[in-house]
């Protein structure tokens, strides 16, 4: 059985309180909520919407609107650490409806997004059943898919 190398990648937060200079492969993640009838917004702005607004703003922006649609989407970026290489970008997305929330409030603005084909917003979701169909889910599956593929692709020490 042939060893497997191991690689380290750095995980960079949002937390301004961090200050990391990386000399090696790098991710960063960023999350989306975009309102087709917004034209996109509050898109990369989602956070400081959901800090002002809570839940029940999100749903109150659109009230205006017909189009309740909109999409969430994950995007994680990835440098190997190498300036001849280019950053490579992984991305998902969930389609879905901006609702009244529903459901508990401890993760950001899952009560008001439900997902196309189901009744449930991704609050009132099994965990199991949101990370099986989330914008994040997706994103990390195409990460992964391009990890194993590197992997397939590199040289490998000779079993010794």
């Amino acid at each position: 059985m042939a060893a497997q190398a191991r690689r380290s990648v750095v995980f960079v937060t949002g937390n301004a309180k961090k200050l990391e200079e990386v000399q090696g492969p790098v991710i960063v993640e960023d999350t989306c909520l975009c309102f087709n009838a917004l034209g996109g917004l509050p898109g990369p702005y989602i956070k400081w919407f959901l800090e002002k607004l809570k839940p029940e703003g999100l749903h109150k922006l659109l009230a205006g609107f017909e189009d309740k649609s909109a999409y969430a989407l994950c995007t994680f970026a990835f440098s190997s650490g190498n300036p001849e290489e280019p950053v490579r970008l992984f991305k998902g997305q969930t389609h879905g409806l901006i609702v009244e929330p529903r459901g508990p409030r401890d993760f950001g603005w899952d009560p008001c997004f439900q997902p196309d084909g189901y009744n449930q917003t991704y609050a009132e979701m099994p965990k199991a059943v949101k990370n099986s169909i989330s914008h994040r889910y997706r994103a990390l599956s195409e990460l992964s898919a391009f990890f194993l593929q590197s992997d397939s692709t590199e040289p490998r020490p000779a079993p010794s």
